[in-house]
């Protein structure tokens, strides 16, 4: 299938368009996420915090299916709670993050999970992810912490810095991958299990990263 972008910048092809948002408490990196997935570059300093709603686009390859993610940044500030609930619905995929040196972050992510099962579609892709992993001397949030309260919802989780850039891609790979076989599958084919293969990927990388 070709086409012709038009003027201004041009369109990449895509077999599959997927709405994957970005939640999670103010300050716990979700843009600082985001603009190291798309641009593989790290906002550093301070910046000022998202207001509202922003939305970045990114294709990624999964076993030869361009899947274009149309990632949503939201705001975790309070007062912009119900700008963002209006986006729920339309989401088929929702990284929920929380600041591994923020007991907070992680102590609000039920709070950010029953929002989810209110507002959102039902069969909504959901991931747990602790960020700032990269700084390990300021961890307050154990990683079995984590990994027991995914274990409680039934969601995958992972460890990811925004800084480094570890497990940010694979986050989104994991999700598109998913949300590929979703619309490929069929009816007799075993589903996907996106634990799997978050679990088989860390596996593969973890040769050559620092444990």
């Amino acid at each position: 299938m070709s086409s012709r972008a038009g003027a201004g910048a041009p369109s990449q092809p895509c077999d599959l368009a997927c709405k994957v948002m970005l939640l999670g408490d103010s300050g716990v990196g979700k843009t600082c996420f985001l603009v190291q997935f798309k641009d593989g570059a790290f906002l550093s300093g301070t910046f000022i915090a998202t207001v509202g709603i922003d939305f970045r686009n990114k294709v990624v390859t999964v076993d030869d299916v361009k899947v274009k993610l149309q990632i949503w940044d939201t705001a975790g500030q309070e007062r912009f709670r119900s700008v963002t609930h209006a986006y729920y619905r339309d989401a088929q995929a929702l990284l929920l993050l929380y600041d591994i040196t923020s007991k907070m972050s992680f102590d609000n992510i039920r709070a950010w999970l029953s929002e989810i099962h209110e507002y959102a579609q039902k069969d909504v892709v959901i991931m747990l992810l602790g960020n700032k992993a990269d700084v390990s001397s300021e961890r307050v949030v154990r990683t079995e912490d984590g990994e027991t309260l995914a274990r409680e919802y039934g969601v995958p989780f992972m460890e990811t810095s925004a800084k480094t850039g570890m497990n940010v891609e694979l986050a989104f790979l994991a999700v598109a991958k998913e949300l590929k076989e979703r619309a490929v599958q069929q009816p007799d084919e075993p589903r996907f299990q996106i634990h799997d293969y978050i679990e088989s990927q860390k596996k593969k990388s973890s040769c050559c990263a620092f444990i």
